[in-house]
């Protein structure tokens, strides 16, 4: 016979399972962990849930999540000690902080908010392409890096940020070796993506590889 939890408690439940990777399970233990915390615990979850989307919004320069509190930007537009000639251009806000831990990357990013992917309705317009070709318009950037997923969508992306960007007289380099084919950047270890933007290599296939950003 099936266990059936209070009310609450299930619903409880059925809302953390939303999390990714979190299944029944699972949802029953965080559940039933959080049911043994005293008030003040759960009083503080509940305000930062509640407050969450008052308290963070996109960068208004590169769309990464950022205080609201901080002047509209993110914590890497703000630094005047980042390189402002290179513009790493990923899927989602994640994979910033991905490649921030691997340590190597000075430059700049842009945050898409996806990928072009016409079955799901995302086209280039639905994400924030014109926004980054924006961003271009300055000639502040020389760079261009694609971090994009390896599956087909990301490299569909890049291809056509490569053919839209190709005139704007910017180096577009994509990520090397290191990275499987098919693979999302959400879960590149560390050193592989220290290896694959150290060996970055033009989209045209010129070898510009090697080069710290």
């Amino acid at each position: 016979m099936p266990i059936v939890w209070p009310e609450a408690l299930d619903e409880l439940m059925q809302l953390l399972k939303n999390l990714p990777g979190i299944g029944k399970r699972s949802a029953e233990r965080m559940a039933l962990s959080m049911y043994h915390w005293d008030a003040k615990k759960l009083s503080a979850l509940a305000e930062n849930l509640a407050t969450l989307h008052d308290k963070i919004r996109p960068c208004s320069v590169c769309g990464n999540l950022a205080d609201a509190a901080g002047g509209g930007l993110c914590a890497v537009c703000a630094s005047p000690l980042r390189d402002r000639s290179v513009i790493c251009v990923v899927e989602e806000s994640q994979q910033v902080n991905v490649i921030e831990t691997a340590g190597i990357y000075k430059g700049l990013y842009h945050v898409l908010g996806g990928r072009i992917a016409p079955l799901e309705g995302k086209f280039p317009d639905s994400i924030s392409i014109p926004q980054l070709d924006a961003r271009l318009a300055s000639g502040e950037a020389k760079e261009l890096i694609l971090a994009l997923s390896q599956d087909i969508e990301g490299q569909a992306t890049a291809f056509y940020l490569a053919n839209r960007f190709k005139d704007k007289g910017l180096r577009i380099t994509r990520l090397s070796q290191g990275l499987p084919a098919g693979a999302d950047l959400t879960y590149a270890d560390a050193a592989t993506l220290a290896i694959a933007l150290n060996a970055r290599t033009s989209v045209e296939g010129g070898n510009h590889g090697g080069q710290e950003a």
